[in-house]
């Protein structure tokens, strides 16, 4: 896939293989932390469209990522019914917000800032989806393979969108954001989510 080359590019790492491993040994947490991160991004995608409601090309590609995110949400949700295992809050990691404290609070910098770490949520979720299928059940692989498509599409929305708004180049803002999350995903992390370093020793 020449869309996944271009996002191991994009990318400042891959993910450690502490992480994969811990993800394969507790396959219920990583089910139920992809179900919340479905639904935020969906909200995400909703809180930008009720904040830029005057940029047409956003409420168009958030509107149709939003009810993607939630029809994989719904999925999640069923995969967890059928596995017995029950939804339930958890906490998040450290890496949604150790990314978005770098995001400037002036417009449209905040925009476009945004708009590249949400690109690189997407492609880091697109990463690990890659990487865990061929390690899982058939009915798990097969869903994840399934969402590779349009996670790198979102990647692409997202990134898109930030050089459209930008009007100059952006390569600087791409890479302090790509060292800040190569740093989070190779750091050790006090919890183990979707999104998050590597996992606690036990």
């Amino acid at each position: 896939m020449d869309a996944l080359n271009e996002i191991h590019e994009f990318l400042a790492c891959e993910t450690p293989p502490q992480w994969i491993e811990h993800a394969l040994e507790n396959q219920d947490i990583l089910l139920i932390d992809h179900a919340h991160c479905e639904k935020k991004a969906a909200s995400t995608a909703m809180t930008l469209m009720f904040r830029y409601v005057d940029r047409t090309d956003l409420l168009n590609k958030m509107s149709r990522l939003a009810r993607e995110e939630l029809i994989h949400f719904e999925q999640v949700l069923e995969l967890l019914q059928t596995r017995g295992v029950e939804y339930c809050h958890l906490s998040s990691s450290g890496y949604a917000g150790g990314m978005r404290k770098h995001i400037r609070n002036h417009e449209p910098a905040r925009l476009i800032d945004t708009m590249i770490v949400g690109a690189f949520i997407e492609a880091r979720s697109c990463e690990r989806f890659a990487k865990l299928a061929p390690r899982l059940d058939e009915v798990l692989a097969k869903f994840y393979r399934s969402l590779l498509k349009s996670e790198c599409r979102h990647y692409q929305d997202y990134l898109s969108l930030a050089e459209v708004y930008a009007g100059e180049p952006i390569e600087d803002r791409i890479a302090l954001f790509r060292e800040v999350e190569g740093r989070l995903i190779e750091s050790e992390d006090e919890v183990f989510r979707f999104h998050s370093g590597i996992p606690p020793k036990a």
